[in-house]
């Protein structure tokens, strides 16, 4: 018997495996999470497969996600990845990823990690919604609205309440899985 996907994964390995494994785990490691908010950032516009398909590219060229070595990119370094084509080669959302880092490190100076941070707008525990179809999940929602307006006060940006609200998705803050999906309950059970 074959299992029960959400609609917007469909059939291609990369995107049923991301769904599978990562998309909607409830994520506290600070790594992870930078990583994607970066990735989101990078996917304003496109499609998620496109930089599910460059995100090795992002690896190797940003340091793994480090925010330490990123904060500390030259203007000279993030010109020089703008001719690479392993990543989405746009200079606001290549120059974003320094900005976002520094950004990044003041929160975690602050709050002790960027985990805390984020968590405490959901009082620790993932918000579980009952999607029946795709039609059912929102663009955005007050929750997004608002971590999007804090974000950008700190310094960060491409993290309009859309892009946030799809990086609450995919971090596990929010459980958008489809009830019917075999994912929703096991995405519940890994925050048990």
């Amino acid at each position: 018997m074959q299992k029960r996907r959400c609609q917007w994964c469909g059939a291609d390995p990369l995107y049923v495996r991301y769904h599978d494994e990562e998309w909607g785990v409830p994520t506290y490691d600070d790594a992870t999470l930078f990583e994607f908010l970066i990735l989101e950032g990078a996917q304003a516009g496109l499609a998620w497969i496109t930089v599910l398909r460059k995100r090795e590219g992002y690896r190797a060229l940003f340091d793994q996600f480090d925010p330490n070595k990123i904060a500390c990119f030259s203007d000279a370094k993030l010109a020089a990845l703008r001719l690479d084509e392993r990543i989405v080669r746009n200079r606001l959302k290549i120059n974003s990823a320094r900005q976002n880092a520094r950004a990044f490190l003041a929160v975690q100076a602050e709050w002790g990690s960027f985990s805390q941070y984020l968590w405490h707008f959901v009082d620790g525990k993932p918000i579980l919604n009952s999607v029946q179809s795709m039609s059912d999940v929102p663009a955005r929602t007050p929750l997004s609205d608002q971590i999007s307006k804090d974000l950008k006060a700190r310094g960060f940006n491409f993290v309009g309440s859309t892009i946030v609200y799809a990086y609450l998705q995919a971090m596990g803050l929010v459980n958008d899985h489809s009830v019917k999906c075999f994912r929703y309950q096991q995405c519940i059970s890994l925050d048990a």
